[in-house]
């Protein structure tokens, strides 16, 4: 006899509610990676940090948020996600704080460290609360929908609030938007968030949290030095070592009865699939897009605001994208629904590699590679997330953002250093011999360098470098568009492939 069949249960105006708050901390998260940008010259000026002093001020969030995403998300499914939530919230607000009100760089330092911590407790615990508020695959895929679209938001509304308020106050002001929201959070949060945690889980293990963030923050630093510095010996040992920690990582987690990240996972096609499509359009839009802030400011001649406002229809095609696919998989299978949007994004990529110094082609470019990406990050996520248990779920999602981040990071490194590789090659050829040593040098490293040069010079020999400089910069541009269209275009056959059975969510 055949069992019936059980539907999902509809999500009610509680879940509904829930997740609007949820999307709150993932707001604050994203604009707290943008907003320090802004303020990093005033607070250079108010609290004179040493040059290591300010690098760390910048990294430690983003080396604390990769470096404690998996222990957070598996901690989360031990404890309660929503009381990992909350206390994330609590030490988030408490953090911005301190940053707001830092009397010296050390202390910045600090709260920064304190944010990055707290960060990483978001992005697992909100997505895996959405995996058991939300039954129905419909409701399912578009409440993660909603919930990458806030990051999204949050990361273009970060530099327009934080210039406001830089406007206005002082430096500290662009840490207060954090206190809030958080408060809401945790004011809210208990009200209309269930709680949930794997039964009978057993206690963290200490010895894995300790490897899982020394692996990742051995990787991760040395990927953000090559981007910074090029390869050289320290940042190559750098990864070695954390490759060979994360070794001795996963060999431990399968002698473990219950283990930190559950490796089984990995043998589901969909879930490595859906992992590694994410990380790979990571990779491409992180790589590419740094490059074309620069191409706005420096071969454009915007000022950074203006370059902003300029790339904001970008974080705006990407909302529409995201926000349309839980539709679109309605009617389209999700294998096509992804080919498709990376196929959008291949052409997006295409489309910049003839730019020629045209704002109308690089926005064009930009916007078309950023509708293509929305609906690939918004099903792959809810594809990880959804082939995984619900007490596995904490875990998954943070394999899911532990992924973008190394696919970022990894993004910038790589294809920075092939897009600079291209710049000095040509450059070291074309620079005018009559251009003096020191100039020469500062024109080799970057085309910034090559722009303040060049203004320093006498007029036709400060053209003919800064001419020599744009060119190297333009060739070493499109190197990068075009091996993001040729990424971009073989992941979508890719994905045709592996996730042609994937299932089409129920209609909401």
């Amino acid at each position: 006899m055949t069992a019936p069949t059980v539907t999902p249960a509809k999500a009610t105006r509680r879940e509904w509610i829930g997740l609007a708050v949820l999307i709150l901390p993932c707001l604050i998260y994203s604009m707290d990676l943008t907003v320090l940008n802004l303020a990093v010259p005033h607070l250079s000026e108010a609290l004179q940090p040493g040059a290591v002093q300010l690098l760390w001020i910048i990294d430690i969030y983003g080396f604390l948020v990769a470096g404690c995403l998996a222990t957070m998300g598996t901690l989360g499914d031990r404890i309660g996600r929503r009381k990992l939530l909350l206390i994330g919230a609590a030490a988030f607000a408490g953090g911005s704080m301190l940053a707001a009100f830092a009397p010296n760089a050390d202390l910045l330092v600090g709260a920064r460290a304190l944010l990055g911590i707290a960060g990483a407790t978001i992005a697992p615990s909100t997505l895996s609360l959405i995996r058991n508020m939300f039954h129905d695959d419909g409701e399912r895929t578009f409440a993660i929908g909603v919930w990458g679209t806030s990051y999204a938001v949050g990361g273009s509304i970060g530099p327009v609030l934080g210039g406001i308020l830089l406007e206005y106050f002082w430096w500290g002001s662009v840490f207060l938007l954090a206190v809030p929201a958080m408060a809401l959070v945790l004011i809210l949060g208990p009200r209309l968030i269930p709680e949930y945690k794997s039964p009978g889980a057993e206690r963290l293990d200490l010895a894995s949290a300790a490897l899982s963030l020394t692996a990742v923050l051995g990787v991760v630093y040395g990927l953000k030095q090559i981007a910074q510095d090029g390869l050289h010996v320290l940042p190559a040992a750098a990864i070695l070592a954390g490759i060979a920690v994360g070794v001795v990582f996963v060999r431990r987690q399968r002698r473990l009865p219950d283990p930190f990240i559950d490796l089984a996972l990995f043998r589901k096609p969909a879930f490595s699939a859906a992992l590694a499509t994410n990380v790979f359009g990571v990779f491409v839009i992180f790589g590419s897009f740094l490059f074309s802030s620069q191409y706005l400011q420096l071969m454009l001649g915007l000022s950074p605001l203006e370059a902003a406002l300029w790339m904001l229809p970008a974080s705006v095609t990407t909302v529409i994208g995201s926000m349309s696919a839980p539709l679109v998989v309605r009617f389209v299978p999700p294998a096509m629904v992804v080919a498709g949007g990376l196929g959008l994004c291949s052409l997006g990529f295409l489309i910049l590699t003839q730019v020629d110094g045209s704002l109308p082609l690089l926005i064009a470019g930009m916007l078309i590679a950023s509708i293509g990406l929305g609906p690939v990050f918004i099903l792959t996520t809810d594809l990880i997330v959804g082939s995984a248990p619900p007490e596995r779920a904490g875990s998954a999602a943070a394999i899911s953002e532990t992924g973008a981040e190394f696919g970022g990071v990894f993004g910038i490194a790589v294809l920075g250093s092939i897009g600079m590789a291209v710049y000095r090659g040509m450059i070291a050829e074309r620079i005018p011999p009559d251009v003096p040593a020191s100039a020469a040098k500062a024109a080799r490293d970057t085309l910034g360098g090559a722009t303040a040069a060049a203004g320093d010079l006498p007029g036709a020999t400060g053209d003919a470098l800064l001419m020599a400089a744009r060119d190297a910069f333009a060739t070493g541009y499109v190197t990068v568009a075009a091996i993001s269209a040729l990424l971009t275009l073989a992941l979508a056959v890719t994905a045709a492939f592996f996730f042609r059975k994937a299932p089409a969510p129920a209609r909401a």
